[in-house]
């Protein structure tokens, strides 16, 4: 897998901070997953993991968020069906975010009405979802 570039840090040099020994603060880095979109079936959890070790689980509506050291990181999202994983950077003081879905199939009534159940997938991406207001159209 290929790691995602996420950017720069979000650290603004004109407002560096400095402690008591002339050092300069940075603040922690962190990272954010959002279970937000509009386009989530709103169904079954999705459990995550970073670097290997659990960190938590997100139902609809939630988000996630977790300090993490700065370099390179793998994050997991399992919706007890599908894992997807994606590879990143973090730099030092950055807050990144990442949007899951757990999204339906296309023909996912046909499957219900055929077996009974329909598999869910879920996506993994960087940045928030984006939220539309009821009069656009997709």
């Amino acid at each position: 897998m290929t790691p995602v570039s996420l950017g720069e840090p979000a650290l603004d040099p004109s407002a560096e901070r400095l402690d008591a020994e002339g050092w300069p603060i940075i603040p922690p880095t962190q990272i954010t997953v959002h279970r937000t979109s509009p386009e989530d079936v709103q169904d079954r959890q999705v459990i995550f993991w970073m670097d290997g070790e659990r960190i938590g689980q997100l139902l609809y509506g939630q988000t996630l968020t977790r300090e993490v050291s700065p370099g390179p990181h793998s994050l997991r999202a399992y919706n007890t069906l599908v894992w997807k994983t994606l590879t990143f950077e973090a730099p030092p003081g950055a807050h990144l975010h990442f949007t899951c879905i757990n999204r339906a199939p296309r023909l996912l009534y046909y499957l219900v009405a055929l077996l009974g159940v329909a598999p869910l997938f879920v996506t993994l991406e960087p940045g928030r979802p984006v939220h539309r207001r009821p009069e656009e159209k997709h």
